[in-house]
């Protein structure tokens, strides 16, 4: 059986999903990066072999996240995507007709504009916590309430707080008041939920047109009061595909099946020994100009494998060169 393994590495969880020829999830895993994206990869590749069926061959390789290209070297990646890509052919083929995607992950969120099968915008937040999961994550700790339990809790509310949501600092002192008032805890839970939906609209959504099918994917597609909220703010009902934590990894595969039924050799693909290899990450401050960029480099039995994170190619070409 031919497949296809995307893997989505960001930096609160990694996920791998395979997949058959007719884009059916063959295997999967779901794992938390706890800093340590290629031990979690090297994971993530011993939970897909022992979830693989026996005569399964992996035919190509594709990463994204935003360790994608660290992921890509260390797997011998045939394909590095970039997140709005992979996650928007995710979401095309499990709701064709969708127009807008929200993704909310655990450090940042994003939202997708489909028009006929093409993405025309996008927008994402990467320095404000207050939209993503790791706001929910931490409030949640404060009231001793587990983040798989969030949800249920949310949707008991019965008169929800307004919590100023357009700081997590803000948010964590106003969310103490509240408790302080003596509001019930599911109110404070299900207000919290409203404070993240009205940062992601007023800041990741602002400006853009969204219209039906809208598609909710990413960790917190987990959380039923955040589904609920997002449903009371927009004039749609809000749809959650199967599989929405591994979206990413999904549409990383799914580009990857695209790329190899047109490639004229085989997939670079390094095999399964590679959860076994001792990689070694270090990073130096070019100062060939005033940019300074931090470059990232990957040794393996002291031979550097590749470099990155440059503005320029100066030390990817150094390495391609070699």
């Amino acid at each position: 059986m031919k497949t296809y393994l995307g893997v989505d590495v960001g930096s609160v969880t990694t996920k791998l999903a395979l997949l058959c020829e007719d884009g059916q999830l063959a295997a999967s895993t779901y794992l938390h990066t706890q800093g340590k994206p290629i031990v979690q990869v090297q994971e993530g590749l011993k939970a897909i072999k022992e979830q693989m069926p026996p005569g399964t061959e992996i035919c190509g390789v594709a990463t994204t996240g935003s360790a994608r290209y660290l992921a890509g070297v260390v797997l011998g990646a045939d394909l590095v995507k970039n997140e709005v890509t992979s996650h928007a052919i995710a979401a095309m083929h499990y709701i064709p007709e969708v127009q807008t995607v929200i993704e909310i992950g655990g450090q940042d969120s994003k939202i997708i504009i489909i028009r006929d099968g093409v993405v025309i915008d996008f927008g994402m937040n990467t320095v404000c916590a207050a939209g993503t999961g790791s706001f929910l994550d931490h409030q949640a700790s404060r009231l001793n309430i587990k983040i798989e339990e969030f949800g249920e809790q949310a949707l008991k509310s019965k008169m929800p707080v307004r919590i100023a949501g357009r700081c997590t600092v803000f948010a964590e002192s106003d969310m103490i008041h509240k408790q302080q008032m003596g509001h019930k805890t599911e109110d404070i839970l299900y207000g919290l939920c409203q404070a993240l939906v009205r940062n992601y609209f007023n800041n990741v959504a602002l400006g853009k047109k969204i219209l039906p099918k809208v598609v909710f994917q990413g960790g917190v597609a987990f959380n039923k009061g955040i589904i609920k909220a997002l449903n009371e703010v927009l004039d749609t009902e809000v749809v959650v595909p199967p599989h929405h934590e591994l979206m990413g990894a999904i549409g990383a595969a799914l580009l990857v099946h695209e790329e190899m039924a047109t490639a004229s050799s085989k997939s670079t693909f390094k095999g399964f020994g590679i959860s076994e290899t001792d990689f070694h990450v270090s990073s130096f401050i070019c100062k060939a100009c005033p940019n300074q960029c931090e470059i990232a480099q990957l040794f393996l039995d002291g031979r550097i494998l590749a470099r990155w994170g440059g503005r320029c190619d100066r030390w990817e070409n150094a390495v391609a060169m070699k």
